[in-house]
C-alpha cells in the first residue's frame, strides 16, 4: 500500500519547512558515502508499548522527499503497540529514506507519545459520558499534530486556536469590567458580525459566587470549573442543572480524573495532553 495523505495547505508548508530547517545544504553524510542511484529497504520498529500515531503523516513527509518511495503500511493510527512490532516498510533511495529518517521518528515518536497518553485519560473515564479536551499548550507550528494525535488517542479537541471558539478566561473578564460586561460584551459583538454567529462561547468560572454571577447574566454555553476541587465541582454541576454545558481544568491527572467526572461534568480539559509527553521510542531500521 502506497500511502499518502493530502494535508492543508499549511501543514504542508509545515513539512516542506522542517525538511529544509533539517538538509539545509544537503544531506552531505549520506551524500558522502551512498551512491545516488543505491536502493534501501527499512522498517518502523516499535521498541516501547504505546499507541502509534502519525503513520499517515510519515506516509505525506516520504513523498514530499521523494514521490517514487514506496510504503507499506502494516498498522493504523490508533492501534495498540508493543516492542518488536513493525509499523511500515519503506523501499526507494537510500539516499531519500535516510533524509526522511529523523523527520519522520520526530513527527510520529511525539504524536505516538500523545496518543498514548491520551489513551490513558480516556481509559480512566470507561462507562462515564465524560469526554477528555486537549488545549491550546501545544508545540507553536505543531498544533495541527499534536490535536491529530488527541484524536488518535480517543480524546476530542477543544479549539484549535483564537478563532474557532470564543473562550472568556480570567484575563479576559478582568479586562472586560467584570463577568456580566464580558458576557453582554460578547454577544453584543456577535450580534454585530452575523458571519460569526456560530461561534459557541465559553466563560470561565473561578469559584462558586462566579458560576452563579453566569447563570445569572446567561448568554454562554459553557462554563469551565477552572481549579475547582471536587465539593465544589460537584456543587457547581447542581447549580448549573444541564443549562449550559460544564467543563473541569486544571489540577487533574490521572489519579483523579474519574473523580472529577463522577461529579457529573461533561468535558475534562487536561493541558498535560500535549505539553508533559514522553515521546513513544521507536526506530528506523535499514533492511538488509
Amino acid at each position: 500500500m502506497n500511502s499518502a495523505i493530502k494535508l492543508p495547505q499549511a501543514i504542508d508548508y509545515f513539512i516542506s519547512y522542517a525538511i529544509s530547517e533539517d538538509v539545509g545544504s544537503g544531506d552531505h553524510s549520506s551524500i558522502a558515502c551512498i551512491a545516488p542511484d543505491k536502493k534501501g529497504k527499512a522498517k518502523l520498529l516499535i521498541k516501547q508499548k504505546g499507541i502509534i500515531s502519525g503513520i499517515s503523516v510519515a506516509c505525506s513527509i516520504f513523498r514530499k522527499i521523494d514521490r517514487n518511495i514506496f510504503v507499506e503500511v502494516f498498522m493504523q493510527d490508533g492501534n495498540s503497540v508493543k516492542t518488536g512490532d513493525i509499523a511500515f516498510e519503506v523501499d526507494g533511495l537510500a539516499q531519500s529514506i535516510l533524509k526522511s529518517e529523523r523527520l519522520v521518528l520526530n513527527v510520529m515518536q511525539r504524536m505516538s507519545g500523545i496518543a498514548t497518553t491520551t489513551r490513558q485519560y480516556v481509559e480512566k473515564l470507561d462507562g462515564l459520558k465524560t469526554k477528555v479536551l486537549d488545549t491550546r499548550k501545544t508545540t507553536p507550528g505543531f498544533r495541527f499534530f499534536e490535536k491529530l494525535a488527541v484524536r488518535t488517542g480517543g480524546g476530542e479537541n477543544h479549539r484549535m486556536g483564537l478563532y474557532d471558539m470564543i473562550m472568556l478566561k480570567d484575563n479576559h473578564i478582568d479586562y472586560a469590567g467584570g463577568i456580566e460586561a464580558a458576557i453582554r460584551a460578547t454577544n453584543k459583538y456577535l450580534r454585530n458580525n452575523p458571519e460569526l454567529a456560530h461561534l459557541r462561547i465559553e466563560i470561565e468560572a473561578r469559584n462558586l459566587a462566579d458560576v452563579g454571577l453566569i447563570l445569572k447574566t446567561g448568554g454562554i454555553h459553557r462554563i469551565m470549573l477552572d481549579n475547582f476541587d471536587l465539593d465544589m465541582t460537584a456543587t457547581a454541576v447542581r447549580m448549573i442543572d444541564g443549562i449550559y454545558e460544564t467543563e473541569s481544568s486544571g489540577m487533574i491527572n490521572l489519579e483523579n480524573i474519574r473523580d472529577y467526572a463522577l461529579c457529573g461534568v461533561d468535558y475534562i480539559s487536561v493541558g498535560a495532553l500535549t505539553h508533559q509527553v514522553k515521546s513513544l521510542d521507536m526506530s528506523l531500521k535499514a533492511v538488509n
